[in-house]
């Protein structure tokens, strides 16, 4: 009876232990984890988010500004001239090896915002991934997802992965045995054949054949089978050890399976920013993690949060919620943008003027009108569609239309000219020659409707539409808006195009041009779109009987220039804004990095504390720290909210740093 007990006892106790240690779910882990796990789930124990420490600022050769980044690696060149790296590194009291570390200097900042500056396009923002020593376990895998979030837009981030050294053992011995299993398949069919009795076989029977064994000749099947009435391949099967060749055929047809079976949790490196195999963790661990973010229009604000999970091998043993969100508010130059609305007097004449462009193409050095080139055809019935719409118009009547056909810059000034003049004509009398045939089968048939709108307003008037012929040799705006919205080009590039073209000497400034390294890329890229044709309409409105009315109103290119700054489409505003030369203008250049540029609008403005503001920032770019502490200090002490602002713009905030600006004595002494 007491044996009985005592068995029960055992049985029970072996039952218990088996609920424990086996889950729900299959994963079989020990009283420790499963004591870790409960602890991490009832506390609701999660990884976090921080803000990075500020770090010093420093500035390149090239006048960029940047963070100095905290190194764990340094590499550098041994004796024997070979690239090595060096980390700090401690002795493991386990194995005795040297073991890779680095101190980590975790970030205590209570603060969830952070203002970033963009610059070039682009916005580093920066954070720290805190996960706490309690989630971490020898034999689990910590998954980290940060997702950030843009306007309407979200993004995951690349997963940053903390790895058990005995979660790492037991995938690394998966892919152990997975190799062995594929070492054991058979690839050299040969093997599966008993060749010592097919030799003797054809030794015995068919001595002619088997002399080809040391024979170089080729036996084909029909004279093997002519020997013995049997073929080649009779003959090999029939002493071939099946049985063995099936079993490895097995084994080849089971490699994904045995893959899945052996290698449960594979080793990922795609979308991974960090994955580190942690042996002992004695404190929290901190992950530094830097995201480059291109600008975009309207971004104002960027957040991230984290979320996470814990896996043994293949197994979810805890899924982590959301973080608290990090704010990354976006500052930029175009909130210094000066908002007013700008008017221009106007004379409204009683002549006004409506253009179009065609690209009506021609061949090289040729001005004769084809139709059938390119898409000639659907131009020039855009141009017919245009001509019926404003001779139905009910505010103004067609007078006469002035055609300017444009050459690229290549070429001698008068060669284009020339051939300007020439294609300018024959697309006049084109059209004139088109209207004339119009009309004529207009009167013939009276009433009747030939589908094209360009005849149907021909019919109603019952005249000829003059063309006149301009010449435009050369279409140097085209070009500046081409290569403005380039972005092959970079913006040194953009800022050199505009140094080096004067407007003055056309063909001065093509063969300056042509020494730079980006004339190829204008040439071969931009130029084929500068040969088009402008069509300018000449109307006058009905029934307005003075010749002129002078009225104010809204530049209305001014304010898309502005709005497209405030927007951050800084290409848009550079080729918006350029003509006004003024504050904004400015600042569109600066934004594109284009210094030079801004540099000279900005010198031949009065010296307001805005524009003091912005001669700082680009003397800084510049290199010209004198007159850009000069510039700073003068601009606070006109507007003391610079200082603050200073300190959000990477450029002038080095220099605070560096010659300790913004105090008192600072001010005091302009």
């Amino acid at each position: 009876m007491l044996r009985k007990n005592v068995h029960i006892t055992l049985t029970a106790i072996v039952t218990a232990l088996s609920v424990l240690i086996v889950g729900g779910c299959g994963t079989v882990y020990s009283f420790k984890q499963k004591k870790q796990l409960d602890q991490v789930r009832q506390s609701n124990v999660a990884a976090s988010l921080k803000l990075a420490r500020e770090k010093e600022l420093a500035r390149d050769s090239v006048g960029t500004y940047h963070y100095v980044q905290e190194k764990d690696t340094e590499q550098v060149v041994n004796l024997d001239g070979h690239d090595m790296k060096v980390m700090n590194a401690v002795r493991d009291e386990k194995t005795g090896e040297m073991v890779a570390t680095d101190e980590i200097v975790a970030a205590h900042i209570e603060a969830r915002f952070r203002n970033v500056a963009e610059r070039h396009g682009k916005i580093d923002i920066e954070f720290q991934v805190v996960v706490p020593k309690s989630m971490y376990h020898p034999d689990w895998q910590l998954r980290f997802y940060p997702d950030m979030f843009i306007l309407e837009d979200s993004t995951r981030l690349e997963a940053v992965v903390v790895t058990g050294a005995g979660y790492r053992s037991t995938q690394l011995r998966g892919y152990e045995q997975y190799e062995r299993f594929l070492r054991s398949i058979i690839t050299d069919s040969t093997y599966f054949i008993r060749l010592g009795l097919l030799e003797r076989f054809l030794e015995r029977n068919i001595p002619q054949v088997y002399q080809f064994k040391n024979d170089t000749s080729f036996v084909t099947d029909e004279m093997f089978s002519s020997h013995y009435g049997v073929s080649e391949q009779e003959a090999v099967e029939y002493y071939t050890r099946s049985w063995a060749k099936a079993s490895n055929q097995r084994k080849i047809d089971s490699k994904d399976k045995m893959r899945n079976r052996y290698i449960k949790a594979p080793i990922i490196t795609e979308g991974i920013r960090l994955d580190t195999v942690i042996t002992n963790l004695n404190g929290d661990f901190v992950y530094t993690y830097v995201q480059t973010v291109r600008t975009r229009p309207k971004l104002r604000k960027i957040d991230v949060v984290l979320s996470g999970e814990i896996y043994q091998q293949e197994h979810l043993l805890y899924n982590m919620e959301r973080s608290e969100p990090l704010t990354f508010y976006v500052s930029s130059l175009s909130t210094l943008a000066q908002s007013g609305e700008k008017y221009i007097r106007e004379i409204v004449s009683r002549r006004v003027g409506a253009n179009m462009k065609a690209d009506v193409v021609f061949r090289v050095g040729r001005w004769d009108v084809e139709p059938s080139l390119a898409d000639n055809e659907r131009e020039i019935n855009r141009v017919k569609e245009v001509l019926a719409q404003l001779a139905q118009d009910e505010t103004f009547d067609l007078d006469s239309i002035v055609v300017r056909s444009s050459c690229s810059p290549e070429g001698s000034w008068q060669a284009n000219e020339r051939l300007s003049q020439n294609r300018g004509a024959a697309i006049s009398k084109y059209f004139v020659d088109y209207q004339r045939a119009v009309i004529d089968s207009a009167k013939r048939n009276a009433g009747f409707s030939y589908g094209l709108g360009g005849e149907t307003a021909v019919r109603q008037q019952y005249q000829v539409v003059p063309f006149i012929s301009r010449r435009l040799a050369e279409d140097w705006q085209g070009l500046m808006e081409l290569v403005i919205r380039d972005e092959n080009l970079t913006n040194e590039q953009k800022d050199d195009y505009l140094q080096t073209v004067k407007g003055d000497d056309p063909d001065k400034d093509e063969r300056e041009l042509q020494k730079k390294p980006y004339y190829k890329h204008l040439k071969d890229s931009l130029y084929p779109f500068l040969r088009h044709t402008y069509f300018e309409f000449n109307l006058h409105r009905k029934g307005m009987e003075q010749d002129t009315v002078v009225t104010d109103r809204l530049d209305t290119v001014y304010m898309k220039g502005v709005q497209a700054l405030k927007d951050r489409d800084y290409d848009e505003a550079v080729i918006l804004l350029r003509p006004y030369h003024d504050y904004n203008t400015a600042i569109a250049f600066v934004s594109k990095d284009m210094n030079m540029s801004a540099m000279d609008v900005l010198k031949d403005l009065p010296e307001g504390p805005e524009v003091l503001y912005m001669k700082a920032l680009v003397a800084s770019r510049l290199g010209q720290e004198q007159d850009a502490v000069d510039y700073y200090v003068r601009a606070c002490k006109q507007n003391p909210s610079f200082v603050h602002r200073g300190n959000l713009d990477p450029e002038i905030y080095y220099l605070i740093k560096k010659y300790g600006l913004n105090k008192e004595d600072d001010l005091d002494m302009i």
